[in-house]
């Protein structure tokens, strides 16, 4: 087993290949304090990827309501057993394994809404809530393939049939190479590879990586009603660069955070945590920089942190991948990898007075006094 360093976790990891970061790394940062749970996303990634046989219980996007919805059934919750909380990565496997995990039975995946719209406990009529974070709480959950830095379905296929994009670090499967043993589905903490009845491979997400290419976000991020997901690329903290919206976000800022990142296998997908739960509940999901997280969304809030607000602005704002971005008076704006202006946002909408009588127009508004 070789050694890999996991910034996430601050300390070194084994791994069964040797370490090797890619020359850029796919990352996506998802605002749960604004996803209303709209499903389009699920929809446009059903829609344009797993349409055919085999693939009708098949959800690359899904999205879940915490702290009950599950997709597979109770994912997090064996997760978590498995980890002992947080006292072991899934590369401390028993002997003869490469990787700890489990199976989940065909009937876990067909119940992809179980749980929706519960909250995490009764709530009797005429109940005032009142203040943040309050004790009746629930949240959306929007998943994706992490396309881990250190992917564990890679680590565990006997074929060698995952492999990683040296290009943009997406996790892709060799159909070619795919004999359908199934171990990358036990292998994935997060259940986001899944196995086709029909065509007798393992599938998953693919990051839209055509579009990629193109230098545009995948289907998930621009189809969001509520303008919820940035893509672009992450570097590790100690290449950071302020200007790189996803850099700004985990690294600058620290306030989009990687999910379960006690698993060890590095994901990049980072959410920005609701701010109406428990931190508690946040530390298991999140790590420990829930806290700090919250507290700077809060003071985003309130103002205090003109950059981040700037930042959010750029979510759902452009079909092409940002590369960087700027602060200009009013206004945010992003930039491509070769640094040309993709999109200009106004920070603050403006107020647009109009008379109630428009001599220009010659006519009388009813609605403005």
């Amino acid at each position: 087993m070789a050694k890999a360093y996991n910034w996430q976790l601050k300390r070194e990891v084994e791994y069964p290949y040797e370490p090797k970061r890619p020359k850029r790394q796919f990352a996506v940062v998802m605002d749960l304090n604004k996803c209303i749970a709209c499903q389009t996303c699920t929809v446009a990634c059903k829609t344009t990827w797993t349409p055919g046989r085999g693939q009708e219980y098949m959800l690359w996007n899904n999205v879940e309501t915490k702290p009950w919805g599950f997709y597979p059934t109770a994912w997090d919750v064996k997760l978590l057993e498995l980890l002992e909380g947080n006292k072991k990565t899934v590369f401390d496997a028993p002997e003869g394994e490469r990787v700890l995990g489990w199976r989940p039975e065909e009937l876990d995946w067909m119940h992809p809404n179980i749980g929706e719209d519960e909250v995490n406990e009764p709530v009797d009529v005429g109940t005032v809530l009142e203040g943040l974070p309050h004790p009746i709480w629930m949240f959306y959950l929007p998943r994706i393939c992490n396309h881990c830095t250190y992917p564990a379905c890679l680590a565990a296929c006997p074929r060698q049939a995952i492999y990683k994009r040296e290009e943009d670090g997406i996790v892709l499967v060799d159909p070619e190479r795919c004999e359908g043993y199934q171990e990358c589905i036990k292998a994935c903490p997060y259940k986001k590879v899944m196995f086709n009845f029909v065509a007798r491979i393992s599938q998953k997400c693919i990051g839209c990586f055509p579009r990629v290419e193109d230098g545009l976000q995948p289907q998930c991020v621009i189809t969001c009603i509520g303008k919820i997901r940035l893509m672009g690329f992450i570097n590790p903290p100690d290449r950071a660069r302020p200007e790189n919206p996803i850099d700004f976000l985990v690294h600058i800022k620290k306030v989009a955070l990687p999910l379960y990142p006690q698993t060890g296998i590095e994901p990049n997908v980072y959410y920005i945590p609701p701010i109406n739960v428990p931190l508690s509940f946040l530390r298991q999901m999140f790590g420990d920089g829930a806290e700090h997280a919250v507290k700077t969304y809060m003071a985003m809030r309130e103002g205090k942190e003109p950059e981040l607000q700037a930042l959010l602005h750029l979510f759902g704002s452009t079909p092409r991948i940002p590369h960087s971005f700027a602060v200009e008076k009013n206004e945010v704006i992003a930039y491509d990898e070769g640094g040309k202006e993709i999109v200009r946002v106004p920070i603050v909408e403006p107020i647009q007075y109009r008379p109630h009588k428009d001599p220009r127009l010659e006519v009388v508004r009813q609605d403005i006094p």
